[in-house]
């Protein structure tokens, strides 16, 4: 059964020390990583601002993440299937483990009465479905990224305003970076900043698409920090995509999960 995440709250103390969840990040045997995990009962960004449900049309920058509602989300293959062709745990728990929950979430990419199109965080990349609209609290985004591989650039978005600019390391030759749109999944913090994560790291929905697996897992990729800022601008990495520290950190105070990440060259 796959597991999905949870609305991260305000920036809170680093919690216990956690096996590894982002895999294709760095090189050699990665640190250990930490979540916050505090519930909330309303929509939030990972900043805590309390943002308001609703499902009218959208003005353009924005989209929609989908907040599960119930305990067992079901993906279907058309709306109005008869049989789910996947499962999706709500919340999930960080490496299994119960005391670390993280609210699942999906972004949305169409929808038609009662059902919705979604992302979902599996392979292959760009994987989608059809939940119900009732299992989900359909929550208004105007925030997302955009990642020019040719450029090593990232930008992020708010309201088709641009928000933050940076440099940021991508993938080697070997194993780049996967192209696609996806969504931030996870929000999680080192226990010590000082190693390849830097401060944040941010779990995608993607997966490397040159490794299967990578330290145990099922090679995420993520956007995390780093601790050396020469490589910002390389191709040195195995998938993730390593950004500036202060910035990163900028973002952990106002993203939410489910923001739309757009990789492309």
């Amino acid at each position: 059964m796959r597991r999905a995440p949870r609305i991260l709250p305000a920036l809170a103390a680093v919690l216990a020390s956690l096996a590894l969840l982002l895999t294709a990040c760095g090189g050699g045997d990665g640190p250990t990583l930490s979540a916050h995990t505090e519930s909330r009962a309303t929509a939030t960004t990972a900043g805590g601002a309390t943002v308001t449900p609703t499902t009218a049309p959208l003005p353009a920058g924005y989209s929609y993440v989908g907040q599960a509602q119930v305990p067992v989300v079901k993906v279907y293959d058309a709306p109005g299937g008869a049989q789910p062709s996947h499962e999706f745990e709500n919340p999930w728990h960080v490496n299994d483990d119960p005391r670390y929950p993280v609210q699942t979430v999906f972004l949305v990419d169409e929808q038609r009465g009662d059902w919705l199109k979604v992302l979902l965080p599996i392979r292959p990349n760009g994987a989608t479905g059809w939940i119900k609209r009732s299992d989900v609290l359909l929550v208004p985004n105007a925030f997302r990224i955009d990642v020019d591989l040719g450029d090593h650039s990232l930008k992020v978005y708010n309201a088709n305003k641009l928000y933050l600019e940076d440099t940021v390391a991508i993938g080697a030759t070997a194993t780049p970076t996967p192209i696609g749109r996806f969504y931030v999944r996870v929000l999680l913090q080192p226990p010590d900043q000082n190693t390849v994560y830097g401060p944040y790291a941010y779990g995608l929905s993607s997966h490397s698409e040159t490794l299967n697996d990578f330290n145990g897992g099922d090679a995420e990729v993520g956007i995390h920090g780093n601790n050396d800022a020469s490589v910002l601008g390389k191709d040195v990495s195995h998938g993730c995509i390593r950004m500036d520290n202060a910035k990163i950190t900028q973002l952990a105070r106002v993203l939410m999960l489910g923001t739309p990440v757009e990789v492309h060259t």
